[in-house]
């Protein structure tokens, strides 16, 4: 494996006390069902633990989240490496949510925010009050995190169209359907993505896709060779899914996962994919 250097961005990691917040999704999920944070993510890490870290939201019950991100900022204050925070925001409030929107741009550490879409019914992400809410983001300077399921991404592509000037990152590469071991049509909507300059994509999340039990690098490639081949190696970036990716792997096979996938790009490449994407995306 080649590594010209061990140093790298994780722009996706979560951190949670079940018994601070309220997150519902835990209670069936007993090996996530406690609390995570920096310092347990670096001591998992071992010699390579990441730069920095983009802490993007949870999903706590909604009303907790602008006390999430008080949180995660008072963990910033603890470990200087928690860089950046996606937080929530209820963008199906349309212009209403500008509110709360002034709210998370007085905290630095906000970079962008993240609805999740994966688990609401198809046309929830393209109803006028969400697309009005999403573009309320740019005034903010305010990115978007897309966490879908492979299916959601016809509307993924109408709503980037619908938001010109957003950016936007399609976190666990829209997660497709690994286990299945289907390329289609989740490669040809990525490849329709990927026309937009505004969209970046992140290389996360792919092992919860897979079989979580026996996957192999090799089941993961012809997935991370369409996203390089379509986003290229400026608009991808490194993300570990910490601690949901738990549930299938380890921290360390995660990241050497992806560092041998890109050994064979040129070392600039690399550094954009594992460092400098990040970096420039959530303004760092």
């Amino acid at each position: 494996m080649t590594r010209i250097q061990k140093k790298f961005i994780d722009s996706h990691c979560h951190f949670w006390e079940p018994y601070q917040l309220t997150y519902d999704w835990l209670a069936d999920m007993k090996l996530l069902n406690r609390p995570f944070t920096p310092d347990m993510l670096v001591a998992e890490a071992g010699e390579s633990p990441p730069a920095k870290m983009i802490f993007v939201q949870a999903d706590c019950r909604p009303e907790d989240a602008l006390a999430e991100v008080a949180w995660v900022a008072s963990l910033a204050q603890q470990d200087s490496r928690v860089a950046g925070i996606v937080a929530f925001a209820p963008l199906e409030q349309g212009d209403r949510v500008i509110s709360i929107l002034e709210k998370l741009a007085q905290e630095p550490l906000v970079k962008g925010v993240r609805r999740l879409i994966q688990s609401e019914p198809t046309g929830f992400s393209i109803q006028s009050a969400f697309i009005d809410g999403v573009n309320a983001l740019s005034p903010f300077d305010l990115s978007f995190d897309l966490c879908v399921i492979h299916h959601q991404l016809p509307d993924v592509i109408e709503l980037v169209g619908r938001c010109p000037d957003v950016r936007f990152v399609l976190d666990h590469c829209g997660k497709p359907p690994i286990k299945a071991g289907q390329l289609d049509p989740w490669r040809e909507h990525i490849s329709q993505l990927a026309t937009y300059d505004n969209v970046m994509c992140k290389l996360s999340g792919l092992v919860t896709e897979a079989d979580m039990e026996a996957w192999q690098p090799a089941d993961l490639q012809p997935y991370i060779d369409h996203v390089l081949a379509e986003f290229g190696s400026k608009r991808l970036m490194f993300g570990g899914d910490w601690p949901v990716s738990k549930l299938a792997t380890t921290y360390g096979r995660w990241v050497d996962c992806v560092f041998t996938a890109v050994a064979h790009l040129p070392p600039t490449e690399q550094q954009a994919i594992l460092i400098d994407n990040c970096q420039q995306f959530y303004r760092l």
